[in-house]
Parts: structure tokens; C-alpha cells; sequence
């Protein structure tokens, strides 16, 4: 008796959350820096100095609270060191064989202006002409239906601003010179993570999975970079090793998603699990508009599963704070760098773990839908997230087939 009544009142409540539109989430504004960052300012620029080096010794004089941290970083094996915790001869292998196309691909990121004469290509040729009197509209849509249908999960379009770009170069041999950049608009895209192979994050399948979906964005961006050159506009791809610009913060003007808790871009459908890459550009086109999506923020604020997880502690476990004039989560760099360094691999726990980043099925995206839509369900969707698959996640072997080269 006492079911029949207390079933229907369940169903009841659940619909009434999805159906009624309270989303609570006001005061989770978008923020924007207040200040351009220095490349030279990341850890992974930072990694690339030498002990004994002038560059080593003119960076930490002037900034020394970086220096115990980073040689603590140094006395461990390393990114992808065979010596490391989770070595793993066949991803480790795949994932030093796709950086080493992502190397090969940088030559192509800047316009090398003497390329198209010695291909016989001129800058006015008839259908650069043409195109350059199409209507910004059509060719922001070509551009996104292009990219989407190349293999990209999500592009979009915004205005190039000051805080997307770094004041300074970090590293390469432009470190130090001043970043000049007088394009007007910039196309980001993402591409999806296999929610498999991240599931055994930390181990060597996420570092390979990683390095992958940075292969596979920096080719999408090349080529979209190679097509506006051949339409007769400047155009610059910013992938991995070799960026110009925060992605995440151009990704989130374009509309593809929010920063979360962990410090990454969380998307609609995909969370975290996703690599972004950039293209900025003087050819016409049309922003895609502010999608910003404040119940992200707040399902951050409430979940902390990121956090929970985080093997060093590197994600704050509080609220946000003020930081440069902007209200944010920050992670410790420091403390995460030092752990890819102990493990060889760029960890991904995070991202595994986040209710976000679950598989884009059905399912889920009713689940997401409620989270955007019901203040109240968002906080059920949490407590739902955790007796489902845990508070903390086990971590899933390797693939089968990722791990049977593997003859230890």
C-alpha cells in the first residue's frame, strides 16, 4: 500500500523537476582575465629549462617561489621516461610516436608567405577573389559543417580578444618575443577522448589517448588553416606545443563550453573529455554566439568529484576564489605536473571521474538535460552520480587490446 502511494510520488517529483525551468544558478556569472598570461609562466615551459642555463637562472630570479617545486619535478623519471610508474612499453611508444607528428605538423602552423610562389600560387587567383566577397555567414557555416564533418565533436567562432592571447612566447625558439597577432577572429574545435581508454587514467592508455586526440585536433586545425590561406586570408593554427593563445578561454567565447572546477573546458555533452585546437584569422566571419551555461558552475561548485579524486590533491576542494580580479577554481600546477612526472603520463583521473564526461548516449544527455534545466535535480544528479558508480571511480586494466604487445 505504502508503495503504491510513494512510487508514483517519486515518478511525480523527478517529472516535476525535469518539466518546471529553475535553473538557481544566477550568481555563477562568465568572467573573463582581467590580464594577458606569460607562456613562460607554465609549468610545461618551465619544465623545458635547463639547470645551469642563463635562461634557467635569469627565470627563477625572478620568480623563486617556482624553483624548489620544478627541480623536485626534475629529480623524478619524467613524462613518458621508461623509468616511470606506469610505463608501459606500447602506449608510451604510441603516444612518443603521435608527439612526434604533432613536431612535424608546427612547420605548418604559421603562413610561410614564399609557399605560394613556389607552387605558382597567386594571392588573387579567381576563386580567392570570389570568396573573398562571400557573405561572412555562409562562410562561418561552411566552416563549422566542414570542421564537424572532418571529424571535430564541436567548432565555433569568436572575436579574437586580448586575454585569449599570451603576452610573451615561453618556449621554441621564439621564447621570450612578444606575441603580435592581427587577426580578428578565432575558430576553435574540439575533438572527443574514447571514454574507454580514459577510464584506466592514470595508466599509459590515457596518455596515448591524449596525445591522439592532440595529433588528430592539430590536423584539423592545419587544414582549416591550409584552406583559408588558399582563399587569400592570413590564418594561424595553435596545437599542442606551439599555442599562441589559451584555448580553453577562446573555446568558451565561442560557445563550446564553461571551465570548470578542474580547470578544463567542460562541455555540453563530452564534459572534460575533449582536446580543443585553434585557428585565428583575418577572413570575415561570424561569432556563433555566447552560450554560456551558468548550472555548469554550479554542478562544479556541488560535486568536487574531480577533486575527491585528484591523486595529489591538485584541485582546490572549496569554493572559488578571487584571482586576478575574476572568481575561479585553481588548480595546483605545481602538484599536478610533479605526479605526470612520477607516473610518465598526463593522469586524466579528473576527467575520468567527472559526472560530465559519462558516455554521450541517451541516457546521459536526459540526465544533463535535467542538470540545465532543475536546480533540484542537478543536486539529485549528484547524489545519483556517486551510488551509481562510486565516489571514487575504480579504476578500469588497460583495454585488452591496448595492452597485449605488452609480453611483461
Amino acid at each position: 500500500m505504502v508503495l503504491t502511494i510513494l512510487i508514483p510520488a517519486v515518478i511525480a517529483g523527478l517529472l516535476l523537476m525535469l518539466l518546471v525551468p529553475y535553473k538557481g544558478a544566477r550568481r555563477y556569472s562568465l568572467q573573463v582575465p582581467a590580464t594577458q598570461f606569460h607562456e613562460a609562466d607554465s609549468v610545461l615551459s618551465r619544465r623545458l629549462l635547463i639547470p645551469g642555463s642563463d635562461a634557467y637562472e635569469h627565470y627563477y630570479r625572478q620568480h623563486p617561489e617556482f624553483r624548489d617545486p620544478d627541480d623536485r619535478a626534475r629529480g623524478y623519471p619524467g613524462l613518458l621516461s621508461p623509468f616511470a610508474r606506469h610505463y608501459h612499453a606500447p602506449t608510451f611508444s604510441a603516444a612518443r610516436a603521435n608527439f612526434q607528428m604533432i613536431d612535424v605538423m608546427a612547420k605548418l602552423t604559421h603562413e610561410n608567405p614564399s609557399a605560394r610562389t613556389d607552387k605558382g600560387i597567386h594571392l588573387q587567383s579567381p576563386q580567392q577573389s570570389s570568396v573573398q566577397k562571400t557573405d561572412p555567414s555562409d562562410a562561418s557555416l561552411f566552416l563549422i559543417r566542414w570542421l564537424r564533418n572532418g571529424g571535430a565533436h564541436s567548432a565555433g567562432i569568436t572575436l579574437l580578444r586580448d586575454y585569449h592571447l599570451y603576452s610573451h612566447k615561453g618556449r621554441g625558439p621564439r621564447a621570450g618575443e612578444p606575441i603580435r597577432n592581427n587577426h580578428r577572429y578565432a575558430i576553435a574545435l574540439t575533438v572527443e577522448m574514447d571514454h574507454r581508454m580514459m577510464q584506466s587514467a592514470p595508466a599509459g592508455s590515457s596518455v596515448m589517448e591524449s596525445s591522439e586526440q592532440y595529433l588528430r585536433s592539430g590536423a584539423l586545425a592545419l587544414k582549416l588553416a591550409l584552406f583559408i590561406r588558399e582563399m587569400g586570408f592570413g590564418a594561424t593554427a595553435h596545437i599542442d606545443g606551439n599555442y599562441e593563445v589559451i584555448c580553453p578561454l577562446v573555446a568558451t567565447d565561442a560557445g563550446l563550453g564553461t571551465i570548470g572546477r578542474m580547470g578544463l573546458l567542460m562541455t555540453p555533452r563530452l564534459g572534460s573529455r575533449v582536446r580543443i585546437a585553434v585557428v585565428t584569422t583575418d577572413m570575415p566571419l561570424v561569432p556563433t554566439g555566447d552560450k554560456f551555461d551558468p548550472t555548469v558552475l554550479h554542478f562544479c561548485a556541488h560535486c568536487r568529484k574531480c577533486a575527491v579524486n585528484c591523486p595529489v590533491a591538485a584541485i582546490p576542494d572549496g569554493p572559488r576564489f578571487e584571482m586576478d580580479g575574476v572568481r575561479r577554481w585553481r588548480i595546483d600546477s605545481e602538484k599536478c605536473y610533479q605526479y605526470w612526472t612520477v607516473t610518465g603520463t598526463d593522469c586524466g583521473r579528473c576527467m575520468s571521474v567527472c559526472p560530465y564526461s559519462h558516455p554521450d548516449n541517451i541516457l546521459h544527455r536526459f540526465v544533463r538535460w535535467g542538470i540545465k534545466n532543475n536546480l533540484f535535480f542537478r543536486h539529485l544528479a549528484i547524489k545519483l552520480d556517486d551510488v551509481l558508480y562510486g565516489r571514487k571511480p575504480p579504476i578500469r586494466p588497460l583495454p585488452e587490446w591496448a595492452d597485449m604487445m605488452d609480453k611483461r
